[in-house]
């Protein structure tokens, strides 16, 4: 174990693991915060929410933003050896594949009859991360050891999270 690789492979995934959490944030800044438009635009499949309420064009929107300006940021500091309009693209398309990723994830959840909110493991751990690789394609192809490193390292992450939230009172449950 390179701790060399560890730390690219958290590095390099962070612009999606930051697109992740920004939803969450974003519903809390005064004059965004009322921006409650949703992605499927209430709109029903089989009597179930295509998505649902929580995913919103404002925490998209957030998230690939955030996200990308991570991306650029690490292109400026870290990531210094490759180029900064690729490697920020690259931050905004796996930005964006996590936030789909999280929706593809809920439409599935929704469909099985689990609310909003109620733990579906592994999956709430996964979708983004899945959906984050899954979008590097049309810019790079990942090398295995970096997809397994982030996967590893970004579903403990989520799963840590989880727990400190439920321990702050932030949470329900605590996966």
């Amino acid at each position: 174990m390179n701790i060399d690789n560890i730390i690219f492979a958290l590095l390099f995934f962070l612009p999606a693991g930051i697109s992740n959490m920004t939803p969450v944030f974003s519903s809390k800044i005064p004059y965004v915060k009322n921006w409650n438009t949703p992605l499927d635009f209430g709109k029903s499949y089989r009597g179930q929410r295509v998505f649902g309420k929580n995913k919103t064009w404002r925490g998209l929107l957030s998230g690939v933003v955030l996200g990308t300006l991570t991306g650029y940021i690490l292109s400026q500091t870290y990531f210094t050896d490759y180029d900064t309009v690729l490697f920020t693209l690259l931050a905004a398309s796996m930005s964006f594949g996590a936030l789909a990723g999280d929706a593809v994830e809920s439409f599935f959840k929704r469909q099985r009859g689990i609310p909003s909110g109620k733990p579906w493991f592994p999956f709430d751990q996964t979708d983004y991360i899945i959906g984050g690789l899954l979008f590097t394609l049309p810019v790079t192809i990942v090398p295995f050891w970096v997809a397994a490193w982030v996967l590893a390292l970004y579903f403990g992450l989520h799963l840590l999270s989880s727990y400190i939230g439920y321990l702050l009172g932030l949470k329900e449950l605590p996966i």
